[in-house]
């Protein structure tokens, strides 16, 4: 199978920009090998001397910037550099892919520098991975985990590249000063050969791909979504109770809360309607509850991971962190939480919430894609993750975004209300 690629002309900047996506994240470690994957990562930025090694060292000479990001359900490999390096970059990004074989040196060294990260990583930067697992059973962050990577060997790591690093699981996507049909035609020569066997691992715990989503009347028809009756503002929709799990030690007390968001390959009306929903709690209610109430003083709402909405496919969610004043149980800050979308759910946001909530998303989404760098790695996520979904391109996300109307906005508010839940006290560490 020929590697799937996506070429965007953009003359006159002198530079270029080439993402490589691949289906393979947290969700794919093997069982007893969490951050597999993070470290496969690593491990495709080869370091010292020979002919295989020094990616970074030979990007940087030809003027350009590497860099990757493992996700739960992905890894992308993103590089930007002058755009008369296109072949070489290409060259080299191919080479690397054939020739993944790391020594047990290079794994041990790496495993350090991916341990570092884990450690590093605090419970704010985790919560939201956290969070999702417990929402989510099976689904594991990027990170992973010391003692498990630390067992790692290079036959096992070798294993899970062959396996998950394969044409058919995908995506080349090259933004910048190009010819669509040059580009073509060097990946076809570099790329061209790119047929690994599989490695049989009997261990390796394969996550299936997503069997494509069916077509519904928000996609195929209309993206307006369909308005279920309001709730009063102190009711609990359809009876729902949030999940509550253990307690989760932090900088302070308080009280994380997930929702399930919904899945934009099936629903992509809704699920960009929560996207304004989060940002008109996130400028308005919530700053209003905190005026109202002592018993919380602090409150924020963030939609999709770490904030970053389309960055993964479903299951995503939006979360909520409540910082708990003295004396403020758990139930109690849910309680708040959940009369103030419910308010939402109720009656629908006036313009002047909806106003700016909307020119802050788009004005985000559009400064993003004046990055090349941004708009390769959208093309390659939007290939990959979201195939034949329309509206998930860098240029056409702020097209939907201001299409959101406020009965949409209450409509996702109540969607939010009924959908899964779960709630994590969190709790000031001792030292």
């Amino acid at each position: 199978m020929t590697l799937p690629l996506t070429v965007e002309e953009v003359p006159g900047r002198g530079l270029v920009a080439v993402a490589l996506t691949v289906r393979a994240g947290g969700d794919d470690d093997p069982p007893g090998r969490h951050g597999t994957a993070h470290l496969v990562e690593h491990l495709m930025f080869p370091r010292g001397a020979g002919e295989d090694s020094g990616h970074v060292a030979l990007v940087e000479e030809a003027g350009g910037m590497c860099n990757a990001e493992t996700h739960r359900d992905h890894t992308v490999f993103h590089t930007v550099a002058p755009a008369d390096a296109l072949p070489e970059i290409l060259a080299w990004e191919a080479r690397r892919l054939r020739r993944f074989a790391p020594a047990p040196a290079t794994v041990r060294s790496e495993n350090a520098i991916v341990a570092e990260e884990i450690r590093a990583s605090d419970a704010g930067t985790r919560l939201w991975d956290t969070v999702l697992a417990a929402l989510h059973p099976g689904a594991r962050d990027a990170y992973g985990t010391v003692a498990e990577l630390r067992a790692l060997t290079p036959d096992e790591a070798e294993a899970f590249f062959r396996r998950h690093y394969r044409p058919e699981r995908a995506v080349l996507s090259v933004a910048g000063d190009v010819d669509a049909g040059r580009t073509a035609e060097l990946v076809e020569r570099e790329f061209g050969g790119w047929t690994p066997p599989p490695v049989p691992c009997p261990a390796d715990r394969t996550a299936p791909d997503p069997a494509p989503a069916p077509a519904t009347p928000s996609l195929s028809a209309s993206p307006s979504l369909s308005v279920p009756p309001s709730p009063s503002p102190s009711a609990r929709p359809n009876g729902v109770t949030p999940r509550h799990e253990a307690p989760v030690p932090y900088h302070r007390d308080g009280v994380a809360i997930g929702h399930a968001l919904a899945d934009p390959r099936r629903d992509r009306g809704t699920y960009f309607a929560q996207a304004v929903l989060c940002e008109v709690l996130r400028r308005s209610r919530l700053p209003g509850l905190l005026t109202r109430t002592a018993r919380l003083d602090a409150a924020t709402v963030r939609c999709g991971y770490q904030g970053q909405w389309l960055a993964s496919a479903a299951p995503d969610l939006a979360l909520v962190l409540l910082g708990r004043a003295p004396g403020t149980g758990t139930d109690e800050a849910v309680g708040l939480w959940r009369d103030t979308l419910a308010e939402l759910a109720a009656e629908p946001p006036g313009q002047e919430e909806l106003r700016p909530a909307l020119a802050v998303l788009r004005a985000a989404c559009h400064r993003q894609a004046d990055s090349l760098t941004a708009r390769a790695v959208t093309h390659g996520r939007a290939a990959l993750l979201f195939p034949g979904l329309d509206g998930t391109g860098p240029d056409t996300i702020p097209e939907h975004l201001a299409a959101v109307t406020a009965p949409e906005v209450s409509a996702a508010a109540r969607a939010l209300l009924t959908a899964p839940s779960t709630v994590r006290t969190l709790e000031r560490a001792t030292p």
